[in-house]
């Protein structure tokens, strides 16, 4: 399995997804719109995928991983899968997970900004996300609004497969 995603020319993530998104694409200053991104070889007997999108570089900065994006039971019809730019806000298929804007620290209560992607915003310099995607046979059967760990527990003994991409965002 494989994940293919357009960058910039300078191999980021383009702007619109990230930090020096455009107004529009911004709730409260938070980049929303979602990037593209292909699935490739996708197992044949895999009927749902999951991913997560998670910042190990925030570490330093805010004293853990930052959670970007958590997906879950989104149906596979074939051996290829496009996820279109704004997935997050236009689907109704899958279900999605909080991220770390829901946390204490940050205490945000907009789903349309704990409960979608959020995009990344280095504050510091910039920082490899890594978005995993699964392959599943069976449904995780999560709740819209779970949380990371959930996603975690119900993948146990559910993976086919499962593969990784180190995405690069700008300060």
């Amino acid at each position: 399995m494989q994940i293919k995603i357009e960058l910039d020319a300078d191999g980021d993530l383009p702007d619109l997804y990230a930090k020096a998104a455009p107004e529009t694409a911004t709730v409260n200053g938070t980049p929303v719109i979602s990037f593209p991104f292909e699935v490739l070889n996708i197992p044949k007997s895999a009927n749902y995928l999951a991913w997560t999108l998670i910042d190990a570089d925030a570490i330093p900065v805010t004293g853990f991983a930052w959670i970007h994006w958590t997906m879950a039971d989104v149906p596979v019809t074939g051996r290829n899968l496009v996820i279109p730019a704004d997935f997050s806000r236009e689907t109704s298929a899958g279900v999605q997970g909080l991220n770390s804007q829901a946390s204490k620290f940050v205490g945000e209560t907009d789903p349309a900004l704990t409960m979608r992607y959020t995009g990344p915003m280095p504050p510091d310099q910039p920082h490899a996300y890594r978005l995993e995607v699964f392959a599943m046979p069976e449904l995780l059967g999560l709740v819209s609004g779970y949380f990371l760990n959930e996603q975690y527990r119900a993948l146990t003994g559910n993976v086919l497969e499962k593969t990784h991409l180190d995405i690069w965002a700008k300060n």
